[in-house]
């Protein structure tokens, strides 16, 4: 299980990663055509009607668009993350069955005379708030990205079956890859008529949790929950299983559902986005399941990287501080924390779930109390805060953006004075501390790696990967996230551990999930080592 669900979180890492940019054109143009910002400001430039107010417009819904489309991106995602071959027949097969799945479900539910008004009548019972236009079908069941995840794996299944199936010479044109789409399109005809008579009971389960979320809210008491989320998510990140945990919360009813522009919105972070786009910031809650990381990524973190410098040997402290200061900025500027985390979750495990794990959590607790409503598009840094928080708010947005520097400014002591009093009291080797040589690596060094990079002998390195994952017979599948290479092997005892990783391969850490999921932390530097993998795997 925990093999599989690393596998799922590493393909849904695939839309995710388009969220900034169009999360970038959401802050923006909506930012820019609020109109209580401009009459505010009195720029005439972006009055209504204008050529940049015409252009912000179409930017917004150039944005808007895809986090209204993320269902199908995950349906695409789960099809090229989890087939084993021809992975562009896949993809497309996923996406006609997403499209054929819910064209099944809106003409059974037609046919049937299951819609009333805007609710589904099912056993005499009326379902409301699960209806929606996708794609241009109406009134089919609007299952938010569990209706991606549903076509992507079903598809997933007839393609990893019949990919390469062969068929009676009469019908060879149809064979193996092609094959894929046509039976999977059967397939979500049957399963999406089976759907509309059992998604309103799941639909109804879901609901109800974004109720209990919302009364909890509602009675002053979301801040509990934002408490225990902060708590679970932090402590799913060495496994790298939390984008499992909180998709759900920001992309389905799980997470809260609203009324925005005369549209049904679920999910807290589509309910962010569509609350920018049309400026109604009403039905935004501030326990929203994203807020409380802004202030331990941009201030906490770094804090921390800044009492592991000041406790480095003199003699290392250049170097450490070079490594230390591009994490930390990095984590400032990004919100990805996962190259800093590791730094130290690997030397020192309390360090990590004893102190910064609770104090992420009362992050989460104390932006709720303090009622800010500040959105993301995957993680808490200086972009995303300024985008969604900053410029919002300066633009007669009411979202309290400004507690978050204010938290901040108390979190980089406590995070600096905490970490350095644990670091020296239970003597935990950082980074160039006590001869440590993670971060040593002389001037020398540093030049003579440029120098065979550029002569193209870097493949040294790649080698020594591979041959650190038991050698190329025992990979099967190398893919990454942002912040991590993920690994496939067919037996784990093979691959070489955390210190030989770490000493001799450049990592940050290596995780090991069940006895086949590898995770190897590198940064920003996860993607290219992936290509040059599979490069030379010849795949």
């Amino acid at each position: 299980m925990k093999a599989f669900f690393s596998k799922l979180s590493q393909a849904l890492m695939l839309p995710i990663a388009l969220l900034p940019a169009a999360g970038i054109m959401l802050g923006i143009g909506g930012s820019f055509t609020n109109q209580s910002m401009i009459d505010a400001y009195q720029i005439s430039i972006l009055q209504n009607g204008t050529v940049l107010n015409n252009f912000l417009q179409v930017m917004t819904a150039a944005g808007d668009v895809v986090f209204g489309n993320i269902p199908l991106l995950f349906a695409l995602a789960i099809a090229i993350g989890f087939a084993r071959a021809e992975k562009g027949s896949a993809a497309l097969a996923a996406a006609i069955s997403y499209l054929v799945m819910n064209v099944a479900i809106a003409k059974t539910l037609a046919v049937s005379g299951m819609v009333d008004g805007n609710t589904v009548v099912l056993m005499g019972t009326h379902y409301a708030g699960i209806l929606g236009d996708i794609l241009g079908i109406s009134n089919t069941l609007s299952m938010g990205v569990f209706g991606g995840l549903i076509a992507g794996g079903f598809t997933v299944l007839l393609h990893n079956k019949y990919h390469d199936v062969v068929l009676p010479d009469y019908l060879g044109f149809f064979a193996g890859a092609r094959f894929v789409p046509i039976i999977s399109a059967f397939a979500a005809l049957f399963y999406g008529i089976a759907l509309v008579f059992i998604w309103p009971y799941i639909g109804a389960v879901f609901g109800s949790i974004g109720a209990a979320l919302g009364d909890m809210t509602a009675s002053g008491h979301g801040y509990i929950a934002s408490f225990i989320f902060g708590i679970v998510e932090r402590s799913l990140i060495p496994v790298g299983l939390h984008h499992v945990f909180y998709l759900p919360l920001w992309q389905t009813e799980i997470g809260g559902t609203a009324h925005i522009a005369g549209h049904v919105v679920k999910g807290t972070q589509n309910i962010f986005f569509a609350s920018l786009a049309s400026g109604d910031y009403s039905q935004f809650s501030s326990t929203n399941f994203m807020t409380g990381k802004f202030p331990f990524m941009m201030f906490g973190l770094p804090a921390a990287a800044y009492a592991m410098y000041t406790l480095a040997d003199d003699a290392n402290k250049k170097v450490a501080g070079g490594l230390l200061f591009s994490i930390a900025l990095t984590a400032f500027l990004t919100g990805i924390t996962e190259p800093i985390e590791f730094t130290f979750l690997f030397l020192s495990a309390p360090l990590y779930y004893l102190i910064h794990v609770p104090l992420a959590g009362i992050s989460f607790m104390l932006m709720d109390l303090l009622n800010v409503k500040v959105g993301m598009t995957f993680s808490g840094g200086f972009i995303d805060f300024s985008l969604f928080g900053m410029l919002p708010g300066l633009t007669g947005t009411a979202n309290n953006w400004y507690y978050i520097p204010i938290v901040g400014a108390f979190y980089a002591p406590i995070y600096f004075f905490l970490f350095r009093w644990y670091i020296v009291k239970f003597d935990v080797k950082t980074p160039g501390r006590k001869g440590s040589a993670i971060a040593v690596v002389s001037k020398k060094d540093f030049h003579a790696a440029k120098a065979a990079e550029k002569s193209g002998s870097s493949d040294t390195q790649v080698d020594a990967m591979i041959e650190a994952l038991g050698g190329a017979d025992n990979i099967n599948d190398v893919d990454a996230c942002i912040t991590r290479l993920r690994i496939s092997v067919k037996d784990g005892s093979k691959v070489l551990g955390n210190d030989h990783w770490t000493q001799e391969l450049g990592a940050k850490g290596l995780v090991k999930v069940g006895d086949t999921a590898i995770q190897a932390i590198y940064g920003a530097q996860a993607a290219k080592y992936k290509a040059a993998i599979n490069s030379k795997l010849g795949r």
